[in-house]
């Protein structure tokens, strides 16, 4: 007589299901991030072909394999492949500083720019422009970095960082908040005294791309490549973190340490990217509030998704710019916050914003 088939116990059960899930999910994962890069791909070259004259795939194709010294070929080389290049750059940067910050705080709807680092790269800006007379973007950009980094440091030690004790995501927050307000005031003041000082840093403090030189990218690029190889050794810590300090703790994560490396990666990343490009908003906050929806809370894919569907939507962003108001163009920074904040409000009343 056949032997009857035991049923499975329920324990069985459970982990062949969680089994499946993650599979599935990893799956799913992969497939995403494939079609996240073919996009990318094709927004790069939408970026080379729409702007305030149209040029066809194939006149892009060949100025690319082909190039020659006609007009358009010239468009393409001097203009649009720069700033592609830029945002190609710029867009990880403040992608993965924005789902940094929003770790570390374990608030979803945090950006960099609650740490002060906008607000000091502007101050910094603000004093170049009306204390040393400076003119020039190379210098906009040193100084942006070094207040930025000035700001990030001073943040750490008002929320208590210098003690023994790490600070709280609280406690950094509410040190950011406030000495963002206090930079962004004296700014304000700097500017108003001295108009002439405000003409000349109109342009950055919007945020954008046109304009911008290549070599200057080149000379923030290895600051950017040192912030992300910063966010990604500490990812597997920042996961723990994510359940809260005494968990992390317990699992023999350096609490203190993990935030401090964490802070000086969005410093470098957020202000290496303010530098060149301007206080671009909307990027940092929303890219990877919404990538968490879709890869769930692993830190390593949410920062390997930020770095692709962050300059996805700084491209079209730009793009958006440069056709809205022919012949004339809107900054990057402008179209961001215009078209991302509604975006973002319904997102968060459609769906209720996901845990860390």
């Amino acid at each position: 007589m056949t032997a009857m088939k035991q049923p499975k116990n329920k324990t069985t059960q459970v982990v062949e299901e969680n089994k499946k899930t993650i599979t599935s999910m990893r799956l799913q994962r992969f497939l995403g991030f494939i079609v996240a890069l073919l996009l990318l791909v094709a927004v790069v070259f939408l970026s080379l072909m729409i702007g305030a004259k149209s040029i066809p795939f194939g006149v892009v194709w060949d100025a690319l394999f082909s190039p020659n010294n006609s007009y358009d070929h010239t468009i393409i080389h001097n203009t649009r492949i720069p700033r592609t290049l830029i945002a190609l750059i710029v867009g990880p940067a403040f992608g993965l500083a924005g789902a940094l910050i929003q770790v570390l705080t374990r608030n979803p709807l945090a950006d960099p720019g609650i740490l002060g680092v906008n607000a000091g790269a502007a101050f910094a800006v603000a004093i170049g422009v009306g204390v040393f007379s400076v003119t020039s973007m190379s210098a906009y950009m040193w100084f942006a970095l070094t207040g930025a980094l000035i700001a990030t440091i001073a943040v750490y030690v008002i929320s208590g960082g210098a003690g023994k004790k790490a600070p709280t995501p609280v406690q950094i927050t509410l040190a950011g908040v406030a000495l963002g307000a206090t930079l962004s005031g004296i700014t304000t003041s700097l500017t108003l005294i001295n108009s002439k000082a405000f003409a000349r840093m109109l342009n950055w403090s919007v945020g954008t791309l046109a304009r911008r030189s290549l070599d200057d990218l080149w000379l923030v690029l290895p600051i950017l490549i040192v912030g992300a190889l910063l966010a990604f050794v500490i990812t597997p810590a920042l996961n723990a973190i994510a359940f809260g300090d005494d968990r992390a703790s317990s699992l023999g994560v350096n609490v203190g340490v993990t935030r401090a490396v964490g802070l000086i990666a969005i410093t470098l990343l957020a202000g290496g990217a303010t530098a060149i490009a301007g206080p671009i908003g909307f990027i940092g906050l929303m890219v990877p509030h919404c990538v968490r929806w879709f890869v769930g809370p692993d830190q390593f894919w949410i920062f390997l998704y930020s770095i692709v569907a962050a300059p996805i939507i700084l491209i079209l962003s730009d793009i958006i710019g440069r056709v809205v108001l022919l012949p004339s163009e809107v900054p990057v920074g402008i179209i961001t916050g215009l078209v991302g904040a509604p975006i973002l409000l319904i997102l968060v009343r459609r769906r209720k914003a996901s845990g860390l």
